[in-house]
């Protein structure tokens, strides 16, 4: 076959032809007049963006046999037209070698790389070898390969070519010349696409033409492929919607219009279109990707307005963008691209595809009901210019907080409750007059009666309920001092914590028998039993509890200590056990007692031989 396509076709065979490299072509080209060149290039980028056409273009013009008549230097560009750039353009040239480094990545074939590499060149001033796709080399051929790069002979150039430039061993990195070559831009690919159909004769729209840049994906040879298909699938005229169709992309106004029934909280239309993409056999995936693309750019929009240098889209693209910039706020539009940022992720792994894309998009049109928190403390400092201490009646969970659906339009025109929020903290006289400045601390105010407040945060948010202190309520009233409990003594309070630890039998009966007294908020309890025996019955648990039972007779924070130090004593509060058991005649046997009070013994195990009889 004759034809070939446009990527080779066009290729470009001069420094001054790659588009998009210049800071790469300007380095080469200077190292190539100053006589500094390198043994060893890597050239790391995007896919598609003539890595291997520049490394091919520095070995013609190293090679080129049109030298500089008086200096001897090679030329900055080659001539193109000499047999060894005819040769190298052709891919047969004996001393030029390009290796696809994905299939000859063993350690055998770098071997006989390196063997070769010790011969002078046949005719030409270098030999040169083109690794391309370099970072499929394994570990053991990058080692083998090591010491001929770090020493080369002086008529050796390697220069490799990756798209991961971090699976090179930096051994090797750094025995080379890294050139990182760029994405290209948007304007570059579509000039020169426009440049192409021109000498093709292809009547071109500029919209088709700026929908296949964007298809491109940064890749001149993306864009150059989809061209080739899009002119071969029609026969007169390119036009937009004729590309779309080719690349399986939804209509532009599809994306629009789902974005307004998101606005207008609309979920019966919003899976109405979905039904519709489906049917019209669309991907899930690939509409989640474009609807990410739309939402990215509707958030340029916003922010930096249609016209930014930031919009790398057609003009009618532009004008889109600005409309549904004009239905959202910023905030909205940050949390619907994270949404589908989300959505588009998990589309890559799942089965059913279409009811993880309708759950992305009904979870965008209920976000426009939610209400920030930012705002609510806004309207509130509005509403409430001098607020007074007031009364948290109750607070109550809720799972969803929405906004009435005639507040959604309105809430795109005003302004952003961050913003307002700033403004209203940075102003000293709202902090002076109380506009909710201590609200960090939780303390909550307000000043009109059965005032309901939204709150949101990491959790699911709250409604509190706020209420004023009666007017009734004089200053006197509260003023007053507040009537405390009466006094409690420290039998009173061991009644209390021996009820409490009732279950506690050896701790119960140690307890009992302890020396009370009451020192202000400390309860001291001095037992006759060892200070490990003391660790041992009176844990955590029993601490817990015998304060709160000893704080709750006395009405006030009451702390219960254990000491050692006491006397055997006669129990005379009741307790549980004293209700005529055996535990209880045996506590009062006088052996036993002088046996507790002698030795320390504590009663664990009490069998009754009457009971069971």
């Amino acid at each position: 076959m004759s034809y070939q396509v446009l990527a080779r076709k066009y290729r470009p065979q001069k420094f001054s032809e790659v588009i998009g490299q210049e800071h790469v072509t300007r380095t080469l080209q200077n190292a190539i007049a100053q006589e500094r060149i390198a043994h060893g290039y890597i050239f790391s980028g995007h896919r598609g963006i003539g890595k291997t056409t520049v490394a091919r273009i520095l070995a013609m013009a190293l090679n080129c046999r049109s030298t500089n008549e008086t200096t001897g230097k090679p030329p900055i560009e080659p001539c193109g037209v000499c047999d060894s750039c005819t040769e190298i353009r052709a891919g047969n040239s004996v001393d030029v070698i390009e290796i696809d480094a994905a299939t000859n990545r063993g350690i055998d074939e770098i071997r006989e790389l390196r063997e070769a590499a010790r011969y002078r060149p046949a005719r030409d001033r270098f030999k040169i070898y083109i690794l391309d796709e370099a970072h499929q080399i394994t570990d053991a051929a990058f080692n083998a390969l090591l010491k001929t790069l770090e020493e080369p002979p002086s008529h050796v150039i390697f220069m490799m070519a990756t798209t991961q430039p971090e699976d090179i061993p930096q051994t090797i990195r750094s025995r080379c010349q890294h050139f990182s070559y760029r994405a290209m831009k948007f304007d570059d690919i579509v000039g020169q696409l426009r440049d192409i159909v021109t000498k093709e004769n292809i009547p071109a729209d500029e919209n088709a033409l700026a929908l296949l840049a964007e298809a491109g994906d940064g890749s001149m040879r993306d864009a150059l492929s989809i061209l080739d298909q899009a002119i071969a699938s029609t026969s007169e005229h390119l036009t937009a919607d004729s590309v779309r169709s080719l690349i399986g992309s939804a209509p532009a106004a599809a994306l629009e219009t789902v974005m307004q029934a998101v606005a207008e909280s609309s979920s019966e239309k919003i899976l109405v279109l979905v039904d519709e993409l489906i049917g019209e056999g669309h991907s899930p995936t690939h509409f989640a990707r474009q609807l990410v693309r739309f939402l990215r750019n509707v958030t340029v929009a916003k922010i930096a307005g249609k016209d930014s240098a930031l919009l790398q889209i057609s003009s009618d693209e532009r004008a889109r963008v600005a409309r549904i910039a004009d239905l959202f706020s910023e905030e909205d539009l940050t949390r619907h691209l994270q949404i589908m940022l989300r959505t588009h992720g998990e589309l890559g792994y799942r089965h059913e595809q279409r009811f993880h894309l309708e759950l992305g998009l009904l979870k965008m049109a209920h976000a426009q009901r939610l209400l920030p928190i930012e705002q609510l403390l806004s309207d509130a400092a509005a509403v409430m210019p001098a607020p007074r201490p007031g009364i948290v009646k109750n607070i109550s969970a809720q799972a969803d907080i929405r906004r009435p659906d005639a507040s959604v339009s309105a809430r795109s025109n005003s302004v952003s409750p961050f913003a307002a929020d700033s403004a209203r903290k940075g102003n000293p006289k709202a902090e002076a007059s109380g506009d909710l400045a201590g609200f960090a601390d939780r303390s909550v105010r307000a000043t009109q009666p059965n005032t309901n407040v939204v709150i949101m945060g990491s959790t699911a948010p709250a409604v509190v309920e706020l209420s004023p202190e009666p007017e009734t309520q004089s200053a006197a009233s509260i003023d007053a001092p507040i009537e405390t409990k009466a006094e409690v003594n420290a039998e009173a309070l061991r009644d209390a914590v021996l009820g409490a630890l009732a279950n506690q039998q050896m701790l119960v009966s140690i307890l009992g028998s302890a020396e009370w007294t009451l020192n202000g908020s400390s309860l001291t309890a001095k037992v006759a039993a060892s200070g490990t025996m003391i660790e041992m019955s009176y844990t955590a648990d029993a601490r817990r509890r015998a304060g709160s039972a000893a704080s709750a007779r006395a009405g006030r924070s009451v702390r219960v200590l254990v000491e050692h130090g006491g006397t055997q004593q006669q129990v005379s509060a009741p307790r549980r056990a004293a209700n005529g058991s055996a535990r209880s005649r045996a506590e009062q046997d006088p052996i036993v007692q002088r046996m507790q009070e002698k030795f320390g013994a504590e009663i664990r195990t009490v069998i009754d031989y009457r009971e069971k009889g």
